[in-house]
C-alpha cells in the first residue's frame, strides 16, 4: 500500500489496555478527499481508533501517517490539531454565553486567548472564512444570538463550524446525529457532504439510515479491526456484520 494520494493511513496498528486489545492488527486508508463512515458495535474500537489518530493515545505497535508522509506517532495532541486534524466529540460543547459568531472567532486557528480573539479586528480573510462557515452550517441568520439559545442539532452543527474555524483538512466527527429529529439528521447529511467538498471526513455513527444518507464507503470495525468495507449494502449484507452488529 502506498501513502502518497493518503489522507490518513494507518497499517497493523494494536493497541492494548490492561491486556486487553481495544485495536488489533488494524489497517485503514483514507484518500484525500475521500468521506468514510465507521460503523460497528459498542467496543470494537472505534473511540481508540480516534484517540491514536488525533495523538490522545499512542498505538503499541504499527504506522500512522497524516498527509501522506507525517508520523502521527511521533506527535501529541496539539501538535496534531494545528497539522490539521479536528475532532468533535459526541457531546457539543460551545460557549453557551456567547453568540454563535463569537464562537467561530473563538475557534479560528492560532493561539488566542479569550479576550484578544474577541476584541482584535478581523482581517477581512477573517470575515470571508466566517461568513462562509456560517453559510455552511446553516446558522447565517443566527449569527448574533446565543449559542445557548440554539436547540440540539443546531448546537451540533455550531461545534462543526468551530472545526471548521481550525481550517483542517481532516475531521473526525463521532455519533454527529445523535438525538437530532428526522429533519435535522437529513440536513447534516446534506452540511457533512457540502464539507467533504473541500476537506477529508470520518464519520462515526450508529445510525444506518444516516450513514445510508451520506452515501460513503463504509468500514465496519469489530474488536479492534476491519470487518468488512465498501458500500453500505455490501457491508449490510456480509453475515458477519449482520452477526455481530446489525442484528437479524
Amino acid at each position: 500500500m502506498s501513502k502518497s494520494g493518503t489522507i490518513l493511513y494507518l497499517d497493523g496498528v494494536s493497541r492494548s489496555f490492561d491486556g486487553f486489545k481495544a485495536i488489533n492488527n488494524l489497517s485503514l486508508v483514507l484518500d484525500k478527499g475521500e468521506m468514510r463512515a465507521i460503523i460497528g458495535p459498542n467496543g470494537a474500537g472505534k473511540t481508540t481508533m480516534m484517540d491514536i489518530i488525533t495523538g490522545k493515545t499512542r498505538p503499541d505497535v504499527g504506522e500512522v501517517f497524516f498527509d501522506g508522509q507525517i508520523d502521527l506517532t511521533r506527535h501529541d495532541e496539539a501538535d496534531i490539531a494545528m497539522m490539521g486534524i479536528g475532532r468533535k466529540f459526541q457531546k457539543p460543547t460551545v460557549f453557551e454565553s456567547h453568540t454563535i459568531e463569537d464562537n467561530l472567532v473563538l475557534s479560528l486557528k492560532g493561539p488566542r486567548s479569550i479576550f484578544p480573539a474577541l476584541f482584535h479586528r478581523r482581517t477581512a480573510s477573517e470575515v470571508k472564512h466566517i461568513d462562509h462557515i456560517l453559510e455552511v452550517i446553516r446558522l447565517g441568520d443566527k449569527r448574533y444570538e446565543l449559542a445557548a439559545n440554539l436547540s440540539h442539532g443546531q448546537k451540533q452543527w455550531l461545534e462543526i463550524g468551530m472545526l471548521l474555524a481550525q481550517d483542517p483538512k481532516l475531521l473526525l466527527v463521532d455519533e454527529p446525529v445523535a438525538g437530532m429529529t428526522d429533519a435535522e439528521t437529513e440536513e447534516t447529511a446534506r452540511l457533512l457532504r457540502d464539507i467533504n467538498e473541500t476537506h477529508s471526513v470520518i464519520v462515526v455513527e450508529h445510525d444506518m439510515h444516516f450513514v445510508r444518507e451520506l452515501g460513503v464507503k463504509v468500514t465496519c470495525l469489530h474488536e479492534g479491526s476491519v470487518l468488512s468495507e465498501g458500500t453500505l449494502d455490501f457491508v449490510s449484507a456480509d453475515e458477519r456484520v449482520v452477526e455481530v452488529y446489525l442484528g437479524r
